[in-house]
């Protein structure tokens, strides 16, 4: 699989400290060897090998950060990772002391670029100011949950990443094998596995529809329904960070990168699994708002899609 992926065109390969307790990084170091140099190699740092690794190996401060890091590059038989990520906040360490370590390691070469996965926006929007305003390595990009049954990034995060210039990584862009539609012709898939808790389930009527919206498209399309899903995640700017299991299912899901819907079937699929934005979004949209913090003279002005920082 990663000879076809390779062979396609892919050179981006997201790992973690923790991922298979450690063994993917092992893996990967054999398939990367004889072509290091032509692979931007990603991996995190936050959570150990194992959920039971004690405080010293975990969280987001430096001493996780360096030691997670040595680990990781011993595990990666490499000299340096292109991107390290902070996993997963650890609702305790300062973003000041994540971001000045993060520049530490990049100066030392032995990180290229930093990102943060799973933070709030305003997190990563201080990460970024102060790492702005003190010459640090900045932050490039940040990684979320984002798929046609999970668009809360669209809220804050999304909005934040174009303000600040920030590429966007998208996990889990099938919803957890979900919009694949695989669940319903009764396929097990990861929906019996030990994280299934974390998946997503057909379990309410606006996500039958979503599924029946994407299985409808690719009908129309004809394509399948995983790569009709990633095809729309990627419409949205968002990179879809995919994991197949087979050759099969990479090949559908290297087939997103072809298929190019038209705007009129992304407003389809838009409709069908919409979310509120909530306040103030959905304040500052409000016509009788708009009127009032412009005079009566909206038409008159031409608004950046989004507020700069």
């Amino acid at each position: 699989m990663y000879d076809q992926y390779r062979a396609a065109g892919g050179n981006f390969i997201d790992s973690s400290s923790n991922y298979q307790f450690g063994d993917a990084e092992v893996y990967l170091a054999d398939m990367i060897a004889s072509d290091r140099d032509e692979v931007v190699l990603a991996t995190k740092y936050s959570t150990g090998t194992t959920m039971d690794s004690g405080l010293q190996m975990t969280g987001n401060g430096r001493k996780a950060m360096v030691q997670s890091l040595e680990a990781s590059l011993r595990r990666l038989n490499t000299d340096r990772v292109d991107l390290l990520w902070a996993h997963a906040p650890d609702n305790g360490t300062p973003i000041e002391e994540i971001m000045r370590a993060f520049d530490d390691l990049v100066r030392s070469g032995k990180v290229l670029y930093v990102g943060l996965s799973n933070f709030p926006a305003w997190r990563v929007a201080t990460g970024a100011t102060i790492a702005a305003a003190r010459g640090w390595a900045p932050v490039v990009a940040i990684q979320t949950e984002y798929s046609l049954v999970e668009r809360a990034a669209e809220r804050d995060l999304l909005p934040m990443a174009e303000g600040f210039g920030l590429g966007v990584l998208g996990y889990s862009p099938l919803g957890g094998g979900m919009l694949t539609g695989k669940y319903r012709r009764g396929e097990r898939g990861r929906a019996q596995s030990s994280i299934s808790q974390f998946l997503h389930r057909e379990d309410d009527g606006i996500k039958a529809a979503i599924v029946d919206s994407v299985e409808a498209l690719a009908r129309d399309a004809n394509a399948s329904a995983e790569t009709v899903a990633i095809s729309w995640s990627m419409s949205k700017g968002v990179i879809p960070i995919v994991g197949p299991r087979t050759a099969a299912q990479l090949t559908t899901n290297l087939a997103a990168a072809q298929l190019h819907l038209l705007p009129e079937q992304i407003d389809r699929l838009d409709t069908a699994s919409a979310i509120q934005l909530g306040y103030p979004h959905d304040m500052k949209a409000d016509p009788g708002a708009v009127h009032a913090v412009t005079g009566g003279k909206a038409g008159l002005l031409d608004t950046p899609s989004v507020a700069t920082p």
